[in-house]
């Protein structure tokens, strides 16, 4: 019995909260259209752009190169990069000539691609690079 009587009381109480509950949603609350406007904006805006181009600089010079390029194997000695201004390292390199040492960074030797992976650079940019970084060794 008592049971029955708490499922009636509970019964009561969430018709009445069902009955008096006020229902109105943005839409019925009518405001305005701009206020409903309003209220459902997007939390953020995103817009996919292209990026206009570099302003080309005209030629870098070789420290330029070997810094931005260059550098990220040679200082380390990333995968077998000799290091820059370790003449023992160096020494054998440099006695084969300038020619073979344009060659290797050009065309790219071992772990090395060609041109250190920047294939937008020039001939002489890396020839550049070449000189900056065998005067590091001598």
């Amino acid at each position: 019995m008592w049971k029955t009587i708490g499922i009636a009381a509970v019964l009561v109480i969430v018709f009445y909260l069902i009955a008096n509950k006020s229902f109105n949603s943005a839409a019925d609350s009518n405001p305005g259209n701009e206020a409903a406007e309003v209220r459902i904006q997007p939390v953020a805006k995103f817009e996919l752009a292209k990026a206009a181009p570099a302003a080309a600089a005209g030629p870098k010079d070789g420290a330029t190169v070997y810094n931005s390029i260059c550098g990220a194997c040679h200082n380390t000695g990333a995968a077998g990069a000799p290091k820059a201004g370790d003449k023992a390292a160096w020494a054998p390199r440099i006695a084969q000539g300038k020619d073979a040492l344009y060659k290797s960074a050009i065309g790219g030797k071992g772990a090395m691609p060609p041109k250190g992976g920047a294939a937008d650079l020039s001939d002489d940019e890396i020839k550049g690079a070449v000189d900056y970084l065998v005067g590091q060794a001598k």
